[in-house]
């Protein structure tokens, strides 16, 4: 590829967006699907090509915000630190250090022992090795748009961090790392992230960050929202669009995995819960699960219907599933044979109908065209490859 950077939206039809839900370990689902759709665009534009250059926003919550970040942050030579099959031997080669798995013969008592005094895990792995892979990058400094929700605990209060608003607000342009940290601190299971940043002024702002998946679990609508944001701000980069014009966002949202609907709690059982079995119930964190499972099913289905009323229905893609069980189910469990099954989750989804959810269940259903996700990302990805060189092409003229 010639010139590896994205032109803005201005110099083409479409507003494309690439979504990535919070999981933990569950991470590895979209990482092989990213993997895939990768690999289109290198036989569509050759092995160069890279998924940031095709997307003019990625956003990504708490797993799905690390990801993001991989996959816009800058190497020495300008270009993506991880491609999307380096994302996939990340997990399976840091998720047994980042979620040390206790194997004991009281891991079970021990596990709760744990979850009464503190946070699950210390965070001191993953704290490490995102501080040295991101160094001192800034968010300002991302290769396309980075949109990350976290939550500020001290003012209760979303925070989103985004490259646009790094740019132009010294106080919002925090270190990568940092914002990864902040947005990865799942409660009960990875402790709360605090830093500050300074302008040249010399003044100071003060972040008490947890998971922003306590907000935006699915951070789709966080990312049509900060672009809508933009459009009305009459940034120059979005100068084609207007607030009627929804119908040209093209969105893949990519969720991590919900545990199999049936059986997993139920009211008879929860009415008895006190808040420690709401915290921890069977090696599980119900409460966590309930809030996350619920944005993430909330956000799909008002984008389903908001896309269909605008008639752009082809245009939008989530796969998701929704039938997880046992250790597959868990966001901490890094067990070799786990990380294995989670990947082959991943093939198994790409190979699967495309899914649709059910706006009055909540349950995902095979969409009435019989289509894979794995079809389907190749159609978006020749959509996608289209637009660029469609920009491209209007750059160079």
């Amino acid at each position: 590829m010639e010139d590896s950077s994205m032109p803005p939206p201005c110099m083409g039809n479409t507003v494309t967006v690439l979504s990535i839900d919070g999981g933990g370990i569950r991470g590895l689902i979209p990482g092989t699907i990213l993997d895939y759709l990768e690999s289109q665009f290198q036989v569509l534009d050759g092995p160069d090509a890279r998924l940031a250059d095709y997307f003019d926003v990625i956003t990504g919550t708490s797993t799905g915000g690390l990801i993001a970040t991989m996959l816009t942050a800058p190497n020495k030579e300008n270009r993506p630190l991880f491609t999307a099959k380096e994302i996939v031997k990340f997990y399976v080669d840091n998720g047994p250090s980042i979620f040390h798995q206790n194997m004991g013969l009281f891991a079970k008592a021990e596990n709760l022992f744990t979850t009464i005094k503190g946070p699950k895990y210390d965070g001191t792995f993953l704290h490490k090795i995102i501080k040295e892979l991101l160094k001192e990058t800034k968010i300002s400094e991302t290769l396309t748009n980075l949109v990350i929700p976290t939550f500020d605990i001290k003012d209760l209060e979303p925070v989103i961090f985004t490259t646009i608003d790094g740019k132009k607000t010294p106080l919002k342009n925090a270190l990568l790392s940092d914002v990864c940290i902040g947005t990865s601190a799942a409660p009960t299971v990875l402790p709360g992230h605090y830093f500050q940043t300074k302008d040249p002024q010399g003044n100071t702002q003060d972040y008490n960050l947890i998971d922003g998946g306590v907000a935006a679990n699915n951070p789709t609508v966080v990312a049509i929202s900060h672009i809508t944001q933009q459009i009305f701000m009459k940034n120059p980069d979005f100068a084609n669009i207007t607030p009627k014009d929804y119908g040209k966002f093209l969105v893949i949202s990519i969720g991590t995995g919900n545990a199999k609907q049936e059986g997993m709690y139920n009211a008879k059982d929860s009415a008895k819960w006190g808040a420690l079995e709401w915290l921890f119930n069977k090696g599980m964190t119900p409460l966590i699960d309930v809030f996350f499972h619920a944005s993430s099913a909330l956000v799909d289905a008002n984008l389903s219907v908001f896309f269909e009323t605008l008639n752009s229905y082809a245009n939008y893609l989530r796969i998701q599933t929704d039938v997880l069980t046992g250790d597959t189910a868990s966001v901490d469990n890094s067990t070799p044979k786990n990380l294995q099954d989670l990947i082959k989750v991943g093939n198994d989804l790409l190979k699967s109908r495309v899914a649709e959810v059910d706006v009055t269940t909540g349950i995902y259903q095979a969409a009435d065209y019989n289509e894979t996700n794995e079809a389907a990302l190749k159609k978006f990805a020749k959509k996608l490859s289209d637009e660029r060189k469609q920009r491209m092409a209007k750059m160079n003229m």
